[in-house]
């Protein structure tokens, strides 16, 4: 990895590879049925970064308009080849936010969720840490975000 990399990830066909060049502001494990939905599995887990902080270092993407409950949509960001959606934009948060699919991290492991949101969807049979920051629905960033990490968000949205 290069010396201004936090973690490196790419799709599963390996044809995008994509760095982060810092830690992510927050990560968000979203329990939604629509996040169920689009990733097919029962919850969906984000690390948020500023879109300039990552960078493509390999390959292409495709960009696909995805409908949200919220009803602002969302862009997913796929490989055209397997169709991996490696990270989105949300309309809320624009294109200078970036959602990285902790999955397609190579190391996910080091990225843990920060907050769980939209559990009153949570499935069942998903357990939740002890201790773990659990939010029915959305949350108000500033309430739950580290200083440093709401500061960088905020400068992400005016850049």
């Amino acid at each position: 990895m290069a010396d201004d990399t936090f973690a490196e990830g790419g799709c599963t066909c390996r044809s995008v590879r994509y760095r982060l060049k810092r830690k992510p502001m927050f990560v968000h494990c979203c329990h939604c049925t629509w996040c169920q939905r689009d990733s097919g599995t029962a919850f969906a887990l984000n690390a948020l970064i500023e879109t300039a902080e990552m960078e493509v270092i390999s390959g292409t993407l495709e960009a696909v308009d995805t409908p949200t409950e919220s009803g602002k949509g969302q862009i997913f960001m796929r490989c055209p080849t397997c169709l991996a959606t490696l990270y989105s934009h949300y309309a809320g948060a624009g294109k200078s936010v970036a959602f990285v699919r902790v999955g397609t991290l190579d190391e996910p492991a080091r990225v843990p969720p920060d907050i769980h949101i939209f559990t009153r969807s949570k499935l069942p049979w998903v357990g939740l840490p002890e201790g773990a920051l659990v939010m029915e629905g959305f949350y108000a960033y500033r309430e739950h975000w580290p200083e440093e990490s709401f500061a960088r968000l905020k400068a992400a949205r005016q850049g």
